[in-house]
């Protein structure tokens, strides 16, 4: 039975490994180069120990939140990258990341497979306060990265910074420092030139 689990577990860790090969409209600031699903999750991981402190929250169970900053994206093995601004790709995103999700996850035991369905679509609801911050991050990570390559991904066609303020919004309640700062960025990517008003 225990050589079944391991097996199971194995598979499973051998599978997502396809993360890496899943990238971002995002770019590494460093070389410009796309950012891969698994250097964006590597990152949020970071982020989520070093801001935990600006939670409004003085109970925000951190090992929860990394759980789901590192899982929120290996549906998107089976179900692509979805632009956040692409309306037409956001319509039935749903659909093929639970698809997704009930491919990949299910590779693994039983036991371990809920768990990550379940911190997967506790992260898809953002109703519980890691949940919040993990959503949190995984808006402020890219907006980071636009901002450090001169809005790289901003100057696509139909991005604004009203969309950009309405995307990062989510930070406002779980992170109000945050959220803060987000507002002077984009203020000053507008005053910069790498977003339009």
């Amino acid at each position: 039975m225990a050589k079944e689990r391991l097996k199971k577990q194995i598979e499973f860790i051998v599978e997502i490994d396809k993360l890496k090969r899943i990238f971002r409209q995002n770019v590494v600031i460093e070389t410009l180069e796309q950012e891969n699903d698994a250097e964006h999750s590597w990152h949020m991981a970071v982020m989520a120990i070093l801001l935990s402190e600006y939670s409004s929250t003085t109970d925000l169970n951190v090992l929860r939140v990394l759980k789901m900053l590192l899982i929120h994206d290996l549906v998107e093995i089976h179900a692509g990258d979805t632009f956040c601004y692409d309306e037409k790709g956001n319509l039935d995103k749903l659909d093929r990341e639970q698809s997704s999700a009930d491919k990949l996850f299910n590779i693994l035991p039983s036991d371990q497979a809920q768990e990550i369905m379940d911190l997967w679509h506790e992260f898809e609801a953002m109703e519980t306060h890691e949940a919040r911050f993990a959503a949190s991050l995984d808006r402020l990570q890219p907006l980071l990265l636009n901002y450090n390559t001169d809005g790289h991904t901003w100057k696509k066609p139909g991005i604004s910074s009203e969309k950009v303020l309405k995307r990062n919004a989510v930070l406002e309640k779980p992170v109000p420092q945050l959220w803060d700062y987000v507002q002077e960025i984009i203020e000053d990517s507008i005053q910069r030139g790498y977003l339009e008003r």
